[in-house]
């Protein structure tokens, strides 16, 4: 087999005990390389004074990590800038947040440069090179650049946007050419899919969609969706982990009598805290019988503290959780806890299990894992229900969930009043079809998807799923041909992939 070689921006070390606070995409790229021979390759999250493309190689839980250290400024352009300032909110579709400056534009190149003049000398002839996320699109181009020929995949963890935010962004063509250097493009979902090859259809001269994938600049590449799981088995042990069982008994004796609605994700405008905020108001005021009865938890570690934008939204909801509690608090009861901290997986997994609901509803998510933690946890026998927003890319999964649109405080008040007074029997039946999803699509599932396509062997590879209507396919009109096609109904395609092209 061939070895792998993962880059992602961050390299987090994982713990030995896989209980620490270790992120989603981490904990996912570890799993994938203890079963793969190789290597993880990307920023150290330390600055140096001038870029010597030294390496920092550790071995921890099983996993080889390569990490190289960065100057202030490419911290600057490079990470705070176009990655947080500009991709960031433009592709979670807050062009009133972007910001487009030429500085960060030649930082971006920089830094993916130096990362491919270090890692392509690591590279053997066999390897596969699996990239991720946004923070590093061009580095591909950057490795064919310096003769590098092995098969190279890029995964996207956020939203692709819709054509019209694309075309926004200065140099939007050349950064999407760039993706063209890649053998496999894999999104979260369908939807992202479809987004990408509308822009690609109508901005590329000459594009099309034929049986070896999307054409355009010359080249060829595929797209499929891999839609991201968790280690659900994993998470299942975690949840019945004496840290976890503590921390239940913990949120239990101080929730005695109520019912606990919770939600944990990064301080971030993408997130719908405010939004969430507001739904819960909307439901304590629509419900004054019910509000002594429920308390909302939101755990909201901080990001980014040095982007304005952020500081910002922590300024809003630390206010805005003050009106709440001001408004509707007692003595001995305040119904909102928000909380600035981190916490590690197994004391989360506890504080899911004890709630009732699991409130999750980003404005904007590519996929969402904390949608699929939250379903790992529950009690079997007495599940809670979880609340998603649409516009998860875990809602086109978790469909038992109460699907909600963030952006109506109404909706989110009655899917909470829905979710509070469902009967076992239902949460069960509903919970169910939500635990067998996550574990039959787990991090394994979407690791292997991925690398049997990279890997390009006929064996590996779904069958032919695409029907070209004439020279060019219309993204709109064709969409449904291309990411359901029938070699799924004779059951040619795998669940987890959604493909164009193979």
């Amino acid at each position: 087999m061939s070895r792998l070689i993962v880059v992602s921006n961050r390299v987090t070390l994982p713990s030995g005990s896989g209980d620490g606070s270790v992120g989603g995409l981490a904990m996912a790229l570890a799993a994938a390389l203890r079963e793969y021979s190789g290597l993880w390759f990307g920023w150290s999250g330390k600055t140096t004074p001038a870029f010597t493309g030294h390496l920092n190689l550790q071995r921890a839980d099983g996993v080889t990590v390569a990490t190289v250290d960065l100057e202030e400024v490419d911290l600057q352009e490079y990470y705070n800038g176009y990655a947080n300032k500009t991709l960031w909110p433009l592709f979670h579709y807050r062009q009133d947040l972007t910001a487009y400056d030429r500085a960060f534009g030649e930082g971006y190149a920089r830094v993916n440069r130096r990362f491919a003049e270090t890692l392509a000398p690591l590279i053997e002839p066999d390897d596969l090179v699996w990239i991720h996320d946004y923070h590093l699109i061009p580095l591909a181009r950057e490795l064919r650049a310096l003769g590098v020929q092995n098969r190279i995949g890029f995964f996207l963890h956020i939203p692709w946007p819709a054509h019209q935010l694309m075309v926004t962004l200065p140099g939007h063509r050349q950064l999407v050419e760039s993706l063209f250097d890649y053998d496999l493009v894999g999104f979260q979902t369908p939807e992202h899919v479809q987004a990408f090859e509308e822009y690609v259809l109508t901005e590329a001269q000459g594009a099309r969609v034929g049986r070896e994938g999307l054409r355009a600049h010359g080249r060829t590449t595929r797209v499929g969706a891999f839609p991201i799981g968790i280690d659900a088995a994993d998470f299942i042990r975690l949840a019945q982990s004496e840290t976890a069982q503590r921390t239940y008994d913990v949120m239990k004796a101080h929730t005695a009598f109520r019912k606990l609605i919770v939600g944990v994700d990064r301080l971030d405008y993408s997130k719908g805290l405010e939004e969430r905020f507001a739904g819960f108001e909307r439901f304590l005021a629509d419900n004054p019988d019910l509000r002594r009865e429920t308390l909302m938890l939101q755990i909201a570690p901080l990001s980014r503290d040095s982007v304005e934008a952020y500081q910002e939204i922590r300024a809003r909801l630390d206010s805005l959780s003050g009106r709440i509690n001001g408004e509707y608090a007692d003595i001995d009861w305040n119904p909102i806890r928000y909380v600035n901290k981190t916490y590690r997986r197994d004391e989360l997994a506890g504080v899911y299990r004890a709630a009732q609901v699991g409130l999750v509803t980003p404005m904007r998510d590519g996929m969402n894992l904390v949608a699929k933690e939250f379903v790992a946890a529950q009690d079997p026998a007495d599940p809670g229900v979880l609340v998603l927003s649409r516009f998860a890319g875990a809602a086109d999964q978790l469909r038992q969930a109460l699907i909600v649109n963030p952006n109506s405080p109404e909706e989110i008040a009655e899917a909470l009043k829905r979710a509070l007074a469902m009967d076992r029997s239902e949460r069960i039946a509903r919970w169910r079809v939500l635990h067998d999803n996550i574990v039959t699509e787990d991090v394994t599932a979407w690791r292997d998807a991925f690398v049997r396509a990279l890997t390009g062997s006929r064996d590996a590879l779904p069958g032919p799923g695409l029907a070209v209507h004439g020279e060019q396919a219309h993204p709109a009109r064709d969409a449904p041909s291309r990411l359901y096609p029938d070699a799924q109904a004779r059951g040619a395609l795998p669940p987890m992939a959604r493909w164009t092209g193979v």
